[in-house]
């Protein structure tokens, strides 16, 4: 059964807390989080990219760079622009986007449910990408990030969340550039503290939803401060990482699009017929199609708008992962027709995330970047619980959330 464990946070003071909270580290490449945090000496890209603070030419993954993240975290302290809260408090951090607001409850999972499996994954990483931030989390001694996890919704969670938010002001609640609102809550009450952990133990399991590196960074680094405590006892801070989590009838996967380069030495009639075989087509003119169900997408090719709906018979349904549209596609378009074999590898195409709408889709092909754009119906929430639950793992680029979490609204320390 999960655990979700109290803390003592480390956070802003109210009248900075907005300047501070920042994007991921992973959505902003160093140029963009450079222009980002200028003339903002309060911004947590300081801390999690803080080769912006370095010259231009270092690389990302250069040890002054480690070095800089630690010596900046330190005076973040030092300025009091991070102050530690003086008890072990759970949090509620609700995110607003287009109208709708999600709630999800801030409090640290534990690093053995990450290594058993009560913690579930639907992703590959990378192991470069994970030591780049468990380096991160070994100088600074803190989980800087959350990380994003979502949960089969418990009704009475729900409630005492409920209960909370419309009884109190929050402590932050601001709009960010992006026009996303980010609403935090501290939760300070005992008794509703123990009932939240309680009703957490009754969870069977916990699911990753976004921030797999992050993920296994915090629990690797844990389990290493593990390793080397001759006097291990169980319940050192080291144990537990930084989670904000989400019941998953909250939550709303969009699209996850693809761009591809060229059409293999195809022209675009030699294409249409070799799409006839494996799909119902309908032409839709200029105007954007959107997919409207499981099996149908949308293809941009040579100025028009296409519906291509697969055939009976050219998927698997009853396969948690032959049923993903992004396996249908891979299966009869892009491996078969257009001769790309390896998602994470290939250069001939490009993954832009629905947040960016179908016009970005467009826009690259009628720019002669891109030669033909897929749009997918998004993958659903049960899908991704099937697939993690059956211990298989999703192909790359399937998951889009949105919003993505604010860094710096509440940082954990391993010590």
């Amino acid at each position: 059964m999960a655990v979700l464990k109290p803390f003592r946070g480390l956070r802003p003071p109210k009248e900075i807390a907005s300047q501070l909270a920042s994007r991921p580290y992973d959505v902003l490449n160093s140029q963009e989080a450079r222009i980002e945090a200028n003339n903002n000496p309060y911004s947590l890209l300081h801390i999690i990219k803080p080769e912006i603070d370095l010259p231009v030419e270092i690389d990302e993954h250069d040890e002054q760079v480690y070095n800089k993240a630690a010596e900046n975290f330190r005076k973040f302290r030092e300025q009091g622009w991070l102050l530690q809260d003086r008890e072990e408090y759970l949090y509620i951090y609700a995110q607003t986007m287009n109208g709708k607001t999600q709630y999800g409850l801030v409090g640290c999972a534990g690093v053995e449910d990450y290594m058993n499996g009560i913690i579930k994954k639907h992703e590959l990483t990378r192991k470069d990408k994970e030591e780049d931030r468990m380096k991160h989390v070994r100088v600074t001694n803190a989980n800087m990030e959350p990380v994003f996890f979502t949960y089969p919704a418990v009704q009475e969670i729900d409630s005492i969340v409920a209960s909370i938010v419309n009884s109190s002001a929050p402590e932050y609640d601001f709009t960010a550039d992006d026009g996303f609102g980010h609403h935090f809550w501290v939760i300070r009450d005992k008794a509703i503290i123990s009932r939240l952990v309680e009703l957490f133990s009754k969870v069977p399991y916990t699911y990753v939803a976004d921030g797999h590196h992050r993920t296994a960074a915090a629990a690797l680094v844990g389990n290493e401060k593990k390793q080397a405590n001759p006097n291990h006892r169980g319940d050192e801070e080291y144990n537990f990482f930084l989670a904000v989590h989400f019941p998953s009838d909250q939550l709303t996967i969009i699209d996850y699009n693809r761009v591809v380069k060229d059409l293999n030495g195809l022209s675009e009639s030699e294409l249409m017929d070799k799409l006839h075989e494996v799909f119902v087509i309908e032409v839709k003119g200029t105007e954007i199609y959107k997919p409207a169900f499981l099996h149908n997408f949308s293809m941009y090719l040579g100025g028009k708008w296409y519906s291509l709906t697969a055939k009976e018979g050219t998927y698997n349904d009853t396969d948690p992962i032959g049923v993903l549209d992004v396996t249908v596609l891979s299966n009869l378009v892009l491996d078969k027709i257009l001769g790309i074999t390896d998602l994470r590898t290939s250069k001939r195409i490009d993954f832009v995330g629905g947040i960016r709408g179908l016009g970005e889709l467009k826009k690259r092909v009628d720019s002669g970047e891109m030669a033909v754009a897929f749009a997918l119906y998004p993958v659903s929430l049960q899908q991704l619980i099937d697939i993690a639950n059956t211990g298989n793992i999703m192909p790359p680029k399937t998951t889009w959330f949105e919003p993505k979490l604010r860094s710096g609204l509440v940082v954990h320390t391993l010590d």
